[in-house]
């Protein structure tokens, strides 16, 4: 019998980052305004959690500040969407199934034929949706991908209930992916505990609100998350010390910064966001770095993302800041 052989695209040897973009709501909610509903003040929050203030999107919806998002990293990377094949979506906040935000966003942006999807790892979800981003790259199976990550995370937080009140926000982040002659993007360390004593620290009951057992998730992050960080700059031949950037999840700034310690990278700068955006989710870690490379970060320096959250999910790799277009240093694996 003859046997007939499948054809395989070409993939590339690597995949990079090339542009980053974010959308922040016009209206900012300070701590105080929230402490007040519960007889606390603005300094109560803020030294449990860092945040001063955040943002809570009013008329825009979760679409919109994807694409606005989406537009602002392919400026930042001169790139044209009508170039783009692949646009991943990482949301856990949508209010209904379909129709799929990516879908529309490729079509807003101007990316008809792309490939689209959504996908839902939580706060987890950019680092999860990145990765597949650059698989793909890698694979052939696309050439230039846009992830995002967009979030209305106050549509599910109960105004009543002091522990997710104070911490959850809105917003979008985004980034460009393209194929390169050298990877830019590592491998990913990843992974989840879906156990049902794990899932009930950080859930939405079926037509209810967002619960969260704060205490509980603070000491998994801050004890179970670093060494999944160490794992990440190990596959990707990175020693810490040559991190320009360390990206957590801004889930509140007492676990960036224990994060941050633990990691200990010296020249890293930490990214802070959560104190003026609050908790973002998936939204938290593009929105972060795209800051950080507003405010000075080395272009082209290494970064490591951390995203850990409901699921419970986890996942950390170590990527390039983006650059201009030129030779990329290996990362290994």
């Amino acid at each position: 019998m003859t046997v007939t052989e499948l054809c395989q695209d070409a993939g590339a040897a690597g995949a990079r980052l090339v542009g980053l973009g974010s959308y922040r709501p016009p209206t900012v909610v300070g701590s105080a305004e929230i402490a007040a509903r519960f007889g606390r003040t603005g300094d109560w929050i803020q030294e449990r959690t860092g945040i001063v203030s955040r943002r809570f999107a009013t008329d825009e919806t979760m679409a919109e500040m994807a694409v606005l998002a989406a537009e602002k990293a392919l400026a930042q990377a001169g790139r044209d969407a009508a170039g783009v094949d692949l646009v991943v979506v990482a949301t856990c906040s949508a209010k209904g199934p379909l129709p799929l935000y990516a879908a529309g966003a490729a079509a807003a942006l101007g990316a008809r034929a792309a490939a689209a999807f959504d996908l839902n790892a939580a706060c987890a979800g950019f680092c999860y949706a990145l990765a597949v981003a650059a698989d793909a790259v890698r694979a052939g199976s696309a050439r230039r991908a846009v992830v995002v990550g967009t979030e209305k995370m106050s549509v599910w937080v109960d105004p009543a209930d002091l522990g997710t009140s104070i911490i959850f926000a809105d917003g979008a982040g985004a980034a460009v992916i393209e194929a390169a002659d050298e990877p830019g993007i590592g491998p990913i360390v990843w992974g989840s505990d879906g156990s049902a004593d794990a899932a009930a620290l950080i859930h939405i009951p079926d037509g209810g609100l967002m619960r969260m057992q704060g205490q509980a998730v603070f000491r998994w992050a801050t004890t179970e998350i670093y060494p999944v960080a160490l794992l990440a700059c190990e596959r990707a031949g990175v020693d810490p010390k040559d991190l320009v950037a360390i990206v957590p999840h801004q889930a509140n700034l007492r676990i960036v910064e224990a994060l941050a310690r633990k990691i200990d990278a010296p020249k890293a700068v930490v990214a802070r966001d959560v104190v003026t955006s609050g908790n973002t989710s998936a939204a938290s870690i593009p929105m972060a770095m795209d800051r950080l490379l507003a405010e000075g970060a080395e272009p082209g320096g290494l970064a490591l993302l951390v995203g850990f959250g409901a699921g419970l999910s986890y996942a950390a790799q170590v990527v390039r800041m983006p650059e201009s277009p030129g030779s990329l240093s290996v990362l290994s694996g």
